[in-house]
């Protein structure tokens, strides 16, 4: 089944149970990814449609953050239940301990021995591990480990 005819399906069940905060999350999504073919002016493979809820995803983050912040708690909650939502739709991410292996591999296979080349092991880790990996995450650990 195609990313987008999963995502009409899940609306659909979600509209039949009644599941407002679900519908809700996935008509949004749906509109974004209606924008996403617009702008690119063709249909979107998987890769991009993942890209979008990603985007999603991190822009509720922003906001969660925003609110916990405003201590305005019950849009903070709201912001998290609806990244929960978008979360089903991506790849596992690798948690802390698989990134952190990751990284020492990565830094060990390129020689890499101080902070100046940050940037390089995050552009390797980066280009083949985006999916599944956190860039937050990716460059807090390079910190620790490279210094």
């Amino acid at each position: 089944m195609a990313f987008i005819e999963r995502i009409d399906s899940d609306l659909k069940a979600a509209m039949k149970a009644g599941e407002t905060l679900k519908r809700d999350t996935l008509r949004m999504l749906v509109a974004a990814l209606k924008n996403a073919k617009i702008e690119k002016m063709g249909a979107l493979d998987d890769a991009e449609c993942l890209a979008v809820v990603r985007n999603g995803v991190k822009s509720r983050r922003d906001s969660a953050e925003q609110y916990h912040a405003a201590k305005r708690v019950d849009l903070a909650t709201k912001e998290e239940a609806e990244i929960a939502i978008l979360e089903a739709y991506l790849p596992r991410q690798l948690d802390e301990a698989e990134t952190r292996a990751l990284l020492q591999a990565t830094i060990a296979e390129t020689g890499v021995t101080g902070k100046a080349g940050l940037g390089t092991v995050m552009k390797s880790v980066m280009a083949n591990h985006r999916d599944v990996i956190d860039g937050k995450l990716v460059q807090r650990l390079l910190g620790e480990l490279l210094q």
